[in-house]
């Protein structure tokens, strides 16, 4: 694959691939009252997409010993709610430019691999290599470099692509190299302030970059004063 340097795409899936959002902030609170946390209110949601999840935790009093339940709890619901979450517009034709380039794709998920496969379809889902699903709030860098060691990639050709500090945190912890998106939970200019190797518009921006026609492209997106990416999808 000349000009690219990277071999292994590793998505997140929650605010990466899937616009998740609206789901998580119609259940959220009834799960705070169900575990005793502090509710969101929706006039703070824009000013706690700038915290890490650590950071997010704290303020909603969450001890950690409850995250395990919460999370699984959180799945559940997930896998009985009737409805797929849907794609962001434009992930469908990205992935499989990606994967017709010759990339090898999976996802590293703290959700379950039945919600995410029944959210891509059996098309799409069949462009990935691999699931690593079921992940901690804060072991993906372990599941990162399963994935590599298996598919035999060096850990340096691999680039992990998500919506949050904590993805970014977990590829460095990989040492991979991270790819953010700013149409996610996480805000753009919060993403941008870490540094990533990659931020991406758009999920076709993803292509254009990775991609050797791209390589030259919108490697540095215009991130606004109200801290979105131009162009990019917005949540919900």
């Amino acid at each position: 694959m000349p000009g690219m340097p990277h071999k292994l795409i590793i998505f997140d899936f929650d605010g990466t691939l899937a616009d998740t959002f609206p789901w998580f902030a119609g259940v959220l609170n009834d799960i705070a009252a169900r575990y005793r946390f502090r509710r969101i209110e929706a006039d703070e949601v824009e000013a706690l997409r700038g915290y890490s999840a650590r950071q997010l935790i704290a303020h909603l009093g969450i001890p950690k010993w409850k995250l395990p339940f919460i999370a699984r709890h959180m799945r559940r619901l997930a896998t009985d709610d009737g409805d797929p979450v849907p794609l962001f517009p434009g992930t469908d034709a990205m992935l499989r430019e990606l994967r017709q380039a010759g990339l090898v794709l999976a996802v590293v998920s703290s959700n379950t691999e039945s919600n995410i496969r029944r959210a891509l379809g059996p098309e799409t889902a069949g462009l990935f290599t691999a699931f690593a699903c079921g992940a901690g709030l804060f072991g993906k860098a372990s599941k990162f470099r399963g994935i590599a060691k298996r598919a035999g990639i060096e850990h340096a050709q691999c680039l992990c692509i998500g919506d949050e500090i904590r993805d970014f945190e977990s590829a460095r912890d990989a040492g991979m190299a991270f790819g953010a998106v700013g149409w996610g939970f996480t805000s753009a200019a919060a993403l941008q302030a870490l540094g990533p190797a990659f931020m991406f518009a758009d999920p076709q921006d993803i292509a254009a970059q990775m991609l050797p026609r791209g390589v030259q492209g919108n490697a540095n997106p215009v991130v606004g004063d109200d801290g979105q990416i131009a162009g990019a999808p917005q949540q919900g």
